[in-house]
């Protein structure tokens, strides 16, 4: 399967006005399915049979944080749930179906929980602003920040970031470990691994953080960082 092209802001604008062009996004994807339809004839009749990837990824919203780019992989290859921050809520709907979907549906094999540094839903969280709608969604964030505010006082602003960032994903893994539908795959013994990485917008480097669990004994264990 061909490369995707590496396609420019610039490329995609209408004129100076900053009015993008839709035409020529479509035009891309025409382009787009072309190519990979000259590489490999079947590749669609394939992929419309039927999905089964081992992969869920939760990540965060954020534009610069496409899954299969990052991992290299084709479409296909990774379920996906995104939304802003990589927050998971146990009453979240979307989500919680989501989850129960890939693991007694797909019958994934992993899931991971990737945040990102730099991340503008948690920078929003430790600030007194107003963003809106969004506030409520990153409520929890800020109940985080108060729990670990001891802490995280002495970090600089940088590095308190930072560790807000991995503090957010070792939560939301505690979230997706703690679901019924985890816990009750793992409880019929079904492979199944919760994985928590971070993304490094600097020099595009996945960085695994060692929150992995992958039975309900680790769960019992408490291998996650929260605290």
């Amino acid at each position: 399967m061909p490369k995707p092209n590496t396609i420019t802001v610039e490329g995609l604008l209408k004129n100076s006005s900053g009015k993008v062009n839709v035409e020529k996004l479509l035009n891309n994807n025409k382009k787009w399915a072309e190519e990979v339809t000259s590489s490999d004839p079947n590749f669609f009749k394939n992929l419309s049979d039927q999905q089964s990837p081992e992969l869920l990824w939760i990540g965060c919203s954020d534009s610069r944080v496409p899954a299969n780019q990052l991992l290299n992989l084709p479409p296909g290859e990774v379920f996906v749930h995104r939304n802003i921050a990589n927050i998971v809520y146990g009453t979240d709907i979307n989500a919680m179906s989501v989850l129960q979907f890939s693991v007694d549906v797909l019958k994934v094999k992993h899931i991971i929980v990737c945040g990102h540094y730099n991340c503008g839903g948690v920078a929003a969280a430790l600030t007194t602003k107003q963003f809106g709608l969004v506030d409520m969604w990153i409520r929890s964030l800020k109940d985080l920040y108060v729990q670990n505010k001891d802490k995280l006082s002495a970090l600089d602003e940088t590095a308190k970031l930072k560790r807000m960032v991995e503090l957010n994903i070792a939560r939301s893994v505690d979230s997706v470990t703690h679901s019924t539908t985890v816990q009750n795959a793992w409880a019929r013994g079904q492979t199944l691994s919760v994985h928590g990485w971070v993304y490094n917008l600097s020099d595009g480097r996945l960085k695994d953080l060692k929150l992995t669990m992958s039975s309900l004994e680790d769960l019992e264990s408490g291998v996650h960082v929260v605290g």
